[in-house]
């Protein structure tokens, strides 16, 4: 029996759930679907996005439903139109063996000529945004008065963005003997004003904590001027090469400005915001998904719906003014068993709203430096000299060698090497050769006791030769050194992981220890390096050893040497090697090496 089958589905539904590939239910399907399949009752389930809710409401609800009768008998609410679609989508791969079920999206930006055309032939299950819901309604197209089952998905979004009294005046249409199934990431006092006034003592499921973040992500801020979040904006992407992310502005007009300015200055940017046209807002989605966006810059309301798994990156330009957004902002990544970075760019008169945030979603912020001008070349010169490294060779190129021969004839290898690297790394060194530090200081802040807060007096920085390439992310390769220097999770901070390297920090007393550990360590053969940066922030110093002529060069090579030899189980991170978010992606006019 499989962990589907024993949460009580039927066969139509593992069929299709075979089909797409999944094979474990997750924590709120395990607790929601049983629960709704044995008995009639109201429910309220909290669980962040990308935990699989859809499924976690959607298999018991296609299941319950008579697909042999045309009468609408299931309404879910979502608040905007791609989670809409893209809810209607899934139902749909769930119920592909379902015979004469007919699922019906209903939103507006669309004909409502032809979604009235759709429900005439019958819709058992209706999915629909509130405004387009409403207005139907009161046209006379849509009757929800014999429905059985009322899904609001997304309940506190619906909320944060207007809809509690289109919510009201639509369940007032609905029957009170039906089964109201609520799923929001957070429980504000409207949700929970929600659930008194039309649930009936509805059993409650929690994923996690109530109002809490994921702990797939990392939560770190930035203290910077107020002038210089756009620069801080730009050196935080160019510290990530591998950047897949979406940045959050307050209004509007600075969601259009910060897109501009990033494609002027050659980034892969896009803007998504309420004042885009439905056609605008197809097309930048599509590039986003097809990741030929690298930075989508988008409003809170704009952003409601975006379903990507592999974002690495939420950047909060500006924090919101309501908690319960943050937590749906850095819940856009981490998702699907990944891990991810929620950043903050903050000044220091906004540090108090962190100490909120962090009561409210219960997890601790990581204090850091915008990276240095100096540090942002070094991180792309790895990156530049792996995409070398590992770029496959175009045969077509064989026809030109002679004349290129010619051309760099006297050139020795080491000299090839600088020139060839020189090319694109000049680019950046000019443009951040004598920038400025853009840190403030951390206010009241800075007399935390965490160790993610400390200053970086009494701490190491250390440089190591794996990253995403290797399979890591920055919780699993905490985990990974962890066990091998068997130091606690406490022990180890300010892990950054990069394509095919990474940082961390641990207590100077820790340092022999560490470089002892890691002195000659093979990993399947392979030798993993650790050296001390040059500086807190990042960057490396090569560490020269008397009694050992082997060393491993940064790219992951190893030469021979005496020594003793230590060996490992070489496991990848749990979170998987994350897909480069370069492919794609247009080459930059100034900066980036991509």
């Amino acid at each position: 029996m499989t962990k589907f089958e024993a949460l009580g589905l039927e066969k139509s539904l593992l069929d299709a759930i075979t089909d797409m590939g999944f094979d474990t239910p997750s924590e709120v399907q395990e607790k929601s679907i049983p629960l709704l399949l044995s008995d009639e009752i109201d429910l309220v389930a909290l669980a962040q996005t990308g935990t699989g809710k859809t499924a976690a409401f959607g298999f018991p609800l296609i299941q319950k439903i008579d697909h042999s009768s045309r009468t609408t008998q299931g309404l879910i609410l979502s608040p905007t139109r791609e989670l809409c679609l893209q809810i209607t989508n899934e139902m749909q791969l769930y119920s592909k063996y379902v015979k004469g079920l007919n699922i019906v999206a209903v939103y507006g930006g669309a004909s409502i000529t032809e979604q009235a055309r759709q429900i005439k032939r019958g819709a058992q299950i209706i999915v629909a945004t509130p405004g387009r819901m409403k207005d139907m309604i009161g046209r006379g197209i849509i009757d929800i008065s014999k429905i059985d089952y009322c899904v609001l998905d997304e309940a506190d979004e619906m909320l944060n963005m207007g809809f509690y009294e289109d919510i009201k005046d639509i369940l007032s249409n609905t029957p009170e003997s039906k089964s109201t199934w609520l799923f929001s990431a957070t429980m504000p006092k409207e949700v929970a004003s929600i659930a008194k006034k039309f649930m009936h003592k509805p059993a409650e499921i929690t994923v996690g904590s109530k109002n809490s973040g994921v702990d797939t992500v990392q939560h770190e801020y930035y203290t910077v001027g107020g002038r210089d979040r756009y620069p801080a904006l730009k050196r935080l992407a160019d510290a990530n090469p591998g950047i897949f992310s979406v940045v959050f502005c307050r209004t509007k007009r600075d969601t259009q400005k910060v897109a501009e300015k990033l494609i002027e200055d050659g980034y892969n940017a896009g803007a998504l915001h309420g004042d885009l046209s439905q056609n605008q807002r197809d097309l930048v989605m599509n590039a986003f998904r097809k990741k030929q966006i690298q930075m989508l810059v988008a409003t809170d309301v704009a952003a409601r719906g975006i379903d990507v798994d592999d974002i690495t990156h939420v950047i909060n330009y500006q924090l919101p003014d309501e908690i319960e957004t943050y937590t749906h902002r850095s819940g856009r990544t981490g998702r699907a068993g990944k891990s991810g970075i929620s950043m903050v760019i903050v000044t220091r008169s906004e540090l108090r709203k962190i100490g909120a945030i962090e009561k409210k979603i219960q997890q601790k912020f990581i204090s850091k430096k915008i990276p240095t001008g100096i540090e942002i070349c070094e991180i792309q010169l790895y990156h530049l000299a792996n995409r070398i490294r590992n770029t496959k060779i175009n045969e077509e190129v064989n026809n030109y060698l002679p004349a290129i021969h010619d051309v760099l004839e006297g050139l020795d290898r080491e000299e090839l090497i600088q020139k060839i690297v020189s090319v694109e790394f000049t680019r950046f060194f000019n443009y951040y050769n004598r920038s400025k530090d853009l840190n403030t200081t951390d206010g009241d802040r800075g007399n935390r006791k965490e160790k993610d807060f400390q200053s970086d007096s009494g701490s190491v920085r250390y440089f190591i030769n794996i990253g995403e390439r290797d399979g890591y992310d920055w919780m699993s390769l905490k985990d990974f050194l962890k066990d091998t220097l068997s130091l606690g999770k406490e022990d180890l901070y300010k892990v950054d992981v990069k394509d095919s390297f990474a940082f961390f920090n641990a207590d100077s007393q820790y340092k022999d220890f560490i470089l002892e550990t890691f002195t000659d360590f093979k990993v399947k053969g392979r030798f993993i390096n650790v050296e001390v940066s040059d500086n807190p922030g990042g960057g490396r110093k090569r560490r020269r050893d008397k009694d050992s002529r082997r060393s491993n060069n940064k790219y992951g090579e190893k030469s021979r040497g005496k020594g003793r030899k230590k060996d490992s189980n070489f496991s990848k991170g749990s979170g998987g090697s994350r897909r480069s978010a370069s492919s794609g992606r247009r080459s930059k006019k100034r900066d980036g090496f991509y």
